[in-house]
């Protein structure tokens, strides 16, 4: 596998020294290197731009449209709203015609996930050797912006619900190869003292856009009027309109936010030295890379493997936490993003907090806490979900409180325990392990909506991916 080594791929800023580069960001004292301001921000802003897709699309309101009761059939849910006991038969009948949406959209993403799996660990090592990481990255943004633009003619109905998971299986598709690129591009605006920073960054840029986006949405175009229509906008909720009006919206903003980092951050050179190799025969050259891993450092390999699936819980959190608060727990949509804004408060503020517990105690504590209490919080909405909206408050914040530290914090016990002089690959694995199993919590979550017949068994799916997460990353040697 190539590797970048920070300031290698930078150009004319990595060539100066701090005290020429105009408008230095971030200042790497031990090679008295600096990064331009200009890029270490349009790197960022790609993660605020992503926000869209990650918040907006599949998290807390399209995903939540696309599995409610307008994809329901009619006369169930015309039968439902004139009955007055909310736990009579026609209300049941409603939540159990919901639960195949659920399984459906989660099968939908366990495809998409797969089709990850084979892709991005082979296109984005070719990228790294092709100087076209930029441009891929450009060309998948571009994909995702297209699906994510369609979903305006989602109408609200039941025959147009294929056509809903189909769009977002592909958007996953494309946004999920686009980030291994946009990954990849850390070590292009950031240098070997500073790249925690930037990343911090990006993930800070990451939750405070998805705020920004969902507080405009939710006030512009969700909140109920009295006249039947949608926000501060007044836009007819009939068919969805308002939701599918969103859509557009989320394409806009990922088009926007994601051209700076297009404009601002160099290509990387062609690499030099490297042997090209075919599509198909990328796949043995990566289980070669793996192997000569493993033999150099087990315990890396080891984390690898228990990263990726704890990671995938962490994403299966967010993916169908959403979903569950309307379909099991009776939130609006209006509630539902009401508490998206709040969810991602609660983890942008822990993620912050959990650096000071990483460096005092070392990543693995924290990671370990955060998976506890991850299991913990997810059979407590699972066990309490006849409890209503005040469980999944209370424990479903619980949840985003955990999510972020066991995050941020996988990221640093990596960089502790890589081999010197292989951060680049390692990273790089990193980033496709994560993708290879990215169809597990979508797989399992549907498993279990199909077998239990009700959509809170799904819960189960995701728990069970954390917690096979933690048990392998028991035994990995923590160092400090």
């Amino acid at each position: 596998m190539t590797r970048d080594l920070p300031g290698d791929v930078d150009g004319d800023a990595a060539a100066q020294p701090a005290t020429a580069t105009a408008g230095p960001l971030f200042v790497d004292t031990t090679t008295d290197r600096s990064i331009p301001t200009r890029r270490v921000v349009a790197w960022a802003l790609w993660d605020w731009g992503g926000a869209a897709f990650n918040a907006v699309i599949t998290t807390f309101v399209f995903t939540v449209y696309l599995t409610g009761s307008l994809f329901v059939e009619p006369s169930l849910v015309a039968a439902r709203n004139a009955e007055t006991d909310v736990n009579g038969p026609a209300h049941a009948a409603v939540t159990a015609a919901e639960a195949p949406l659920s399984s459906g959209l989660g099968w939908g993403l366990a495809v998409a996930g797969i089709l990850v799996a084979l892709l991005a660990p082979v296109l984005g090592r070719r990228t790294d050797g092709s100087g076209h990481r930029k441009l891929w990255l450009g060309i998948n943004t571009g994909a995702v912006v297209v699906a994510t633009a369609l979903m305006f003619f989602v109408v609200g109905s039941p025959g147009y619900f294929l056509f809903g998971v189909i769009l977002v299986s592909v958007g996953t598709i494309f946004y999920e190869i686009a980030t291994v690129n946009y990954n990849a591009m850390l070590v292009q605006v950031s240098t070997p003292a500073t790249v925690g920073r930037v990343s911090g960054l990006g993930w800070g840029a990451g939750y405070l856009g998805g705020i920004v986006l969902l507080l405009i949405v939710y006030f512009g175009m969700v909140t109920d009027n009295a006249d039947g229509t949608g926000g501060l906008l007044h836009i007819p909720q009939e068919a969805g309109l308002n939701i599918r009006v969103i859509a557009l919206i989320a394409a806009a903003w990922t088009l926007v936010f994601s051209l700076p980092v297009l404009v601002a951050v160099p290509e990387i050179p062609r690499a030099s030295g490297v042997r090209r190799v075919g599509f198909f025969a990328s796949y043995p050259a990566l289980a070669r890379d793996i192997r000569d891993l493993w033999r150099a450092s087990r315990n890396t390999v080891l984390f690898l493997i228990a990263s990726a699936l704890f990671r995938d819980g962490l994403v299966g959190v967010f993916t169908f936490g959403g979903i569950l608060a309307q379909g099991t727990f009776g939130f609006s949509s209006g509630q539902v993003i009401i508490f998206a804004i709040a969810a991602n408060v609660v983890a942008g503020v822990s993620t912050i907090l959990s650096g000071r517990l990483d460096d005092r105690f070392g990543p693995k504590p924290v990671i370990v806490t955060a998976l506890v209490g991850l299991v913990v919080a997810g059979l407590a909405v699972f066990f309490l979900h006849a409890a209503g909206a005040t469980a999944f408050w209370v424990f479903g914040l619980i949840l985003c409180l955990f999510v972020g530290p066991a995050q941020s914090c996988s990221r640093t016990f990596l960089a502790r325990v890589t081999p010197a002089g292989r951060e680049g690959e390692v990273f790089g694995l990193y980033a496709t392990t994560g993708r290879a199993v990215s169809f597990l919590a979508p797989l399992l979550f549907a498993s279990f909506v199909a077998l239990g017949g009700a959509q809170y068994w799904g819960i189960l799916g995701i728990v069970l991916v954390l917690l096979a997460g933690l048990v392998l990353l028991l035994p990995v040697k923590a160092v400090r």
